[in-house]
């Protein structure tokens, strides 16, 4: 069986997605022809092209003339004509400056250039601003480079305005990567069986453009969904009949061996009944399989990433994600909903398989950078995988997910941990006072949190935190604690993302709103919405918690505003630089401006 595997826009080109390699290293050695595609990367790789560009040249002068004649017909209101001003200045002179802009901006991405943070800045700003251009050739979308704030009018967590997006050829950019993209490939290779991995909701806009017109034009084609989105869906997604017909079945939780069975029963004309972690549907109608299958991960082959265009990522080393547990060891802070894309708890693989896993890839890649994507990497785990680094002398450098941790209070694990590649930590902070975190089941003390920041800190490790405002029953002052905190410890924090508290529908939260004093409501429309409207009992509501959030990004210290606030930008900048104290990348005083979007309100 001839298997296509698409990665869907919109996400962070700056590393593959593992979803893709985790499948194609348990297909191949099945006997499957499989062809990966990272079309989120492969779709701004074409954006920042010649070939692009005239093509949104043309759709702009369309668009220009338009407004032309409607301007013959009547006077333009105010949003017209500020379009057509804008329209109008989208001069010859401009796109070729933009053609040459662009082909330099990628050449700094992926050289040494990238390490000067004047030309980075230049150009990610370059990038950005060609991405504005786009967005007026599909007006009023507002497509960005990176993806955080893209958005196109239509509402991904409502199935009835992804429906109606699938046909708008004026705001759907994704009908154009499918025509240039994917089209291509499907009339090459014609696969059996298509699957598409989605794992942010955004992503779920450009899936179903993707499927509905893969099912005009290859009719026959087998359609399955997976991925983390998915499952979360999973409860109202067999119920949208208008959006189950341009897809064939959906596996749910963990995919490897499940996508396997089906198109191990695809390729024999088998029945999908007794299959496990699988919605299908059939002349009878949409079918939930009640079987469900947890990965053996000692049995689970290293990824495979052949096919992927690697050398297309914007960054001047390849990084690659690994992942040697699934679930959170924790898993009982009661904000959280991570744990609904497991059936089974926290499982973990063997720290010699861990490290020879890596060795393989390395060697296989010739890439030293690695990202280990666990949703939190557990304390002993961490300590072992260390010294055993260190022991095989695997030359190797990493990033992970941590909790804070009262067993990671002596030096010398910091020690082994930089020692053993590590140069950068995404950190679960949350709150900084203790009743909240209590609230919240963190189980972490506020003194074990600066002892982990100042031994991290010290050892030469950048700390990432992220917190969050709002928490059911926090007050003002409990959020004062935790700007205070952060405040306090400024000297071994180096960078932070705080939001404000989201009700996830999975959440323990959602589960007992009553013992947090939440009550919630689901709005029937947004049938696709991963998270609820709330009020509160006690403490802050959701307008307060952003008022809070709103004043701490507009005041706060200044070397939490960077110049790049791209993860896996300061990771190779820490590793390039064998140092945490980065003073290149704080902004300057002529950069903070009093509009400012700062990096604090990005996670």
């Amino acid at each position: 069986m001839k298997v296509l595997l698409l990665f869907p826009p919109d996400w962070l080109p700056s590393e593959p997605y593992l979803s893709l390699p985790s499948l194609t290293a348990v297909l191949r050695p099945a006997g499957h022809e499989v062809v990966q595609k990272d079309i989120n990367v492969d779709m701004y790789d074409l954006f920042f092209s010649a070939p692009f560009l005239d093509h949104v040249d043309k759709r702009i002068g369309h668009e220009l003339r338009h407004l032309q004649v409607v301007k013959g017909q009547r006077a333009l209101d105010e949003e017209e004509q500020a379009l057509l001003d804008q329209l109008v200045s989208c001069t010859p002179e401009l796109f070729a400056q933009v053609k040459t802009d662009i082909e330099k901006a990628k050449g700094i991405l992926r050289s040494e250039s990238f390490y000067e943070i004047d030309q980075l800045e230049w150009a990610s700003n370059c990038l950005h601003q060609t991405m504005q251009l786009i967005s007026l050739g599909y007006y009023p979308a507002q497509i960005c480079f990176p993806p955080i704030e893209t958005d196109l009018v239509y509402k991904p967590f409502m199935s009835s305005e992804i429906l109606e997006a699938l046909d708008d050829d004026q705001i759907n950019v994704y009908r154009d990567v499918y025509r240039q993209l994917i089209y291509p490939v499907m009339e090459k290779e014609r696969p059996g069986v298509v699957g598409i991995s989605v794992v942010q909701q955004k992503q779920l806009i450009s899936t179903f453009t993707f499927c509905k017109m893969i099912k005009e034009d290859f009719p026959g084609t087998h359609i399955t969904l997976g991925g983390n989105i998915i499952t979360r869906i999973r409860d109202t997604l067999p119920e949208i009949e208008s959006l189950f017909q341009y897809f064939d079945s959906a596996v749910v939780y963990e995919g490897e061996n499940a996508f396997l069975k089906l198109i191990e029963a695809i390729e024999a004309n088998a029945g999908f009944s007794g299959l496990p972690n699988l919605i299908y549907k059939d002349d009878q109608g949409v079918h939930v399989n009640k079987e469900v299958f947890a990965e053996d991960l000692s049995k689970l082959p290293a990824p495979d990433f052949d096919g992927l265009p690697l050398e297309k990522y914007f960054v001047p080393e390849l990084i690659l994600p690994y992942l040697a547990t699934r679930g959170c060891y924790w898993g009982r802070c009661t904000f959280c909903d991570h744990f609904q894309g497991y059936v089974e708890g926290f499982r973990t693989k063997q720290v010699d398989q861990i490290v020879e896993e890596i060795e393989f890839l390395k060697k296989k890649y010739e890439t030293r950078f690695f990202h280990f994507t666990d949703e939190s990497y557990p304390p002993a785990l961490f300590r072992k995988l260390s010294r055993a680094l260190i022991e095989k002398k695997s030359d190797i450098v990493w990033t992970t997910h941590m909790r804070f941790e009262e067993s990671l209070l002596d030096e010398p694990v910091w020690k082994d941990v930089w020692d053993s590649g590590c140069r950068y930590l995404h950190f679960g902070y949350e709150s900084g006072n203790q009743r909240v975190l209590k609230l919240m089941d963190k189980a972490t003390d506020l003194e074990a949190i600066q002892t982990n920041l100042r031994m991290s800190s010290d050892a030469g490790i950048w700390n990432h935190i992220m917190g969050f405002f709002g928490f059911p029953g926090e007050t003002s002052e409990e959020c004062d604690d935790s700007k205070q905190f952060v405040h306090k410890n400024r000297d071994h924090i180096h960078s932070l993302g705080f939001m404000t508290f989201v009700l996830g529908k999975y959440s323990p939260i959602a589960f007992e709103p009553e013992k947090y004093g939440v009550s919630y409501y689901k709005n029937p429309e947004w049938d696709l919405a991963l998270d609820y409207y709330f009020t509160v009992e006690k403490g802050l509501g959701i307008q307060e918690a952003l008022d809070v959030f709103e004043e701490f990004e507009k005041d706060h210290d200044p070397k939490w505003d960077l110049r790049t606030c791209v993860r896996e930008y300061i990771f190779l900048y820490v590793e390039r630089f064998k140092t945490n104290k980065l003073e290149q990348l704080q902004m300057r005083p002529d950069q903070r401006q009093p509009t400012h979007h700062s990096p604090v309100g990005m996670v």
